[in-house]
């Protein structure tokens, strides 16, 4: 099928011509810049604490880079296109030097963590992660600057199944549409009949049975249909070869876990103990991904996604070594974009609207044509 492996390159648009098509006409804020900034706060604020509730996490302390020996960057999928930004500290007149990177995920050091920090099971911990992620594309909803709400859980060898990784998601998503009834009686302004309040609940599919309902389209035009059905998805088993002999989207070989099977609810059997939650966002009329989150792999998972994806020599890593020798703790995780969250919930139309970094002179000039004032 063609767009098959373009698809799976990674996320954004990779045109400013397309981009230009995509960004909305006749826009306006529904907030000035100084109620967003207020927003924002109050949305950070209910959502940090909800989720802490709901998942009974602690906040703690999360780095910004990390020693390059450590193993613990995530290069988050894994064909490694994604590389972070790396530098060296020549220290001590180079007596004592350090090779470190700047984090692009902190998934690796959140399970760490969790043995550091003592977490019991049925414990975990959320962090207010920022992150550089220097090879996307910058467009609407893509940017060099990444903010997270990334979180870490310790499970229990029995939670390894996808009922509880069901039940985890359902209570995320109650803390989301939290957030978007607190702001919405906060700015009235925001409710409007142009722009639909999200759905109660999440609907849960697996990406084997969206690519049974559109096997001609490539992955992305897949969520795009799903979501017109479901304008809250939860797709889950992403990064196991599918039908088609291709995954829904590439995934990183040591976090998360989808090559254990499951099954569906008929009975057939799938892979996977992870997922993403997508959304229909009515002001870009695109689909929007909030969150990817997953079981973790444990020692033999991480064996067999190292042997699958022909990374065994990861394994030479500390944090690698410690899974395989059952020195860390089995969790569930996740990371939910902040800015991704803030977009939508404020109906805005552009990333660089909630968010400060830096932006290419083409976009910011096109944004400005029409009317989508990007912060500076």
């Amino acid at each position: 099928m063609s767009g098959k492996k373009d698809d799976l390159a990674g996320p954004g648009i990779g045109d400013y011509s397309e981009l230009e098509k995509i960004l909305p006409q006749h826009y306006s804020s529904l907030l000035s810049p100084k109620e967003t900034q207020l927003a924002i706060f109050a949305l950070k604020d209910h959502i940090e604490s909800g989720l802490c509730r709901e998942l009974n996490l602690i906040r703690v302390t999360v780095p910004l880079i990390v020693d390059i020996e450590s193993g613990v960057n995530d290069y988050l999928d894994r064909d490694g296109s994604r590389t972070p930004v790396g530098f060296h500290i020549s220290n001590d007149h180079a007596r004592n030097p350090v090779d470190a990177q700047v984090v692009q995920a902190a998934t690796k050091w959140k399970r760490v963590a969790l043995k550091q920090f003592g977490m019991q099971v049925g414990e975990g911990l959320l962090t207010d992660m920022r992150a550089v992620r220097k090879d996307y594309f910058l467009d609407h909803d893509h940017s060099a600057y990444v903010d997270q709400w990334d979180w870490e859980k310790v499970i229990s060898a029995q939670d390894r199944n996808l009922a509880y990784l069901k039940q985890v998601v359902t209570r995320i998503w109650k803390v989301l549409k939290g957030a978007e009834t607190l702001i919405l009686e906060m700015f009235p302004q925001l409710k409007t009949s142009k722009y639909p309040d999200l759905p109660e609940e999440l609907t849960f599919i697996h990406a084997e049975d969206i690519l049974d309902r559109y096997p001609d389209l490539p992955r992305k035009q897949r969520e795009t249909a799903i979501l017109q059905d479901f304008p809250a998805v939860f797709i889950y088993g992403i990064g196991w070869t599918l039908a088609d002999g291709y995954p829904h989207e590439l995934r990183a070989a040591d976090y998360d876990d989808w090559v254990t099977e499951t099954f569906s609810e008929d009975g057939r059997p799938m892979h996977g103990l992870n997922g993403d939650i997508l959304v229909w966002n009515p002001v870009t009329k695109r689909r929007h991904e909030l969150t990817s989150m997953g079981i973790r792999v444990n020692a033999e998972t991480l064996l067999q996604q190292l042997e699958i994806t022909g990374q065994l020599d990861f394994l030479n890593m500390p944090y690698h070594q410690a899974i395989v020798n059952d020195e860390l703790p089995l969790s569930i995780g996740g990371g939910i974009g902040q800015s991704r969250t803030f977009m939508l919930l404020l109906k805005k139309a552009h990333l660089g609207e909630v968010s400060v970094t830096v932006w290419p002179k083409i976009l910011k000039e096109m944004c400005a044509k029409k009317n989508i004032h990007v912060l500076d």
